[in-house]
């Protein structure tokens, strides 16, 4: 019997989402026959190395946000020499630095809106670009920090309690229309989401509460329009070098009509498994259960040391 240790918690503004994730994980991998422990991870880096000792056959990586998706906790990993799910260390930490992901994405002929990284103090002065437009730390994840400039009632306090991001901000054209995301299982597609928040935008409260938002699964949109978005994450996906599961967030402009445009927004290397994530959702519209897809996980994890 193969024995998995589960990460969860982490020191991110992610910590209580990947509890949930970990747990999930934990209960699905005991029910489908592995021995699969949960550790909830803290800022304790000896204990994250006893809690490996000895070294389980792999590790599930449910972490989220920094620590645990920037490539950090992957070179640890590395260190001890164990097979982990998602993906390795550059991935992970390019997919992070959003910037720098969106310059692989435009060189592989892949539509990203434009963007500019401004000093925090520039963005409190005026607009950098004409709005509507979008601010966001350059290197979070989840919608965390992400703010809407449309008008005057925009919300622009940044002081280091309502921004602590750093001085560093990724300002980007917003994109009208729809929100849209595919899961990325190994080489493969596994389909168009669509989302619709309650509020008209899919924050880290939209993610994560019950009832605050529709997932219309498959997306419904125009078939050239689906192949693309399917086209789009699967090319990221191997541009970036992310292995195992990966889910790609994207914008569909629709407002001139169909087929519209797709404009590829991030990569996340180690999507949400709670009972309201997409990569799940979007699985069983596969016919692939919940264990099955972490069985596929930990079946398929690596270790490049």
């Amino acid at each position: 019997m193969k024995r998995v240790v589960v990460l969860g918690g982490g020191v991110g503004s992610e910590r209580d989402v990947s509890l949930v994730s970990a747990e999930a994980v934990t209960n699905a991998l005991n029910q489908a026959g592995y021995d699969a422990t949960m550790f909830d991870v803290s800022d304790d880096v000896a204990a994250l190395v006893a809690a490996l000792t000895p070294k389980p056959d792999v590790v599930f990586n449910a972490l989220h946000g920094r620590f645990g998706e920037d490539g950090t906790v992957q070179g640890l990993l590395e260190l001890i020499g164990v097979r982990y799910t998602h993906s390795g260390v550059v991935a992970s930490a390019i997919a992070m630095n959003k910037p720098l992901a969106k310059r692989l994405f435009r060189d592989a002929g892949i539509r990203c809106a434009e963007h500019v990284i401004a000093q925090r103090d520039d963005v409190l002065k005026g607009d950098v670009m004409p709005r509507p437009y979008v601010i966001k730390p350059p290197n979070e994840d989840s919608s965390v920090g992400v703010r809407l400039v449309f008008d005057d009632t925009a919300d622009l306090r940044m002081s280091d309690a309502e921004w602590p991001f750093g001085d560093s901000v990724m300002v980007e054209r917003y994109v009208p229309g729809r929100e849209i995301t595919v899961a990325v299982m190994g080489e493969r597609a596994l389909g168009v989401t669509e989302i619709r928040a309650q509020n008209g935008f899919y924050d880290y409260g939209a993610k994560y509460t019950e009832g605050r938002a529709r997932h219309l699964v498959p997306a419904p949109m125009h078939p050239d329009a689906y192949a693309e978005a399917m086209d789009f994450a699967v090319r990221a996906h191997q541009t970036l070098g992310c292995r195992g599961v990966s889910r790609a967030d994207l914008r569909y402009d629709d407002t001139a009509g169909e087929p519209g445009q797709v404009y590829i927004l991030e990569v996340n290397t180690q999507p949400g498994m709670t009972p309201l994530s997409l990569v799940p959702e979007l699985a069983r519209h596969n016919h692939i259960s919940f264990a099955e897809l972490v069985t596929w996980m930990v079946e398929n994890a690596a270790c490049d040391a």
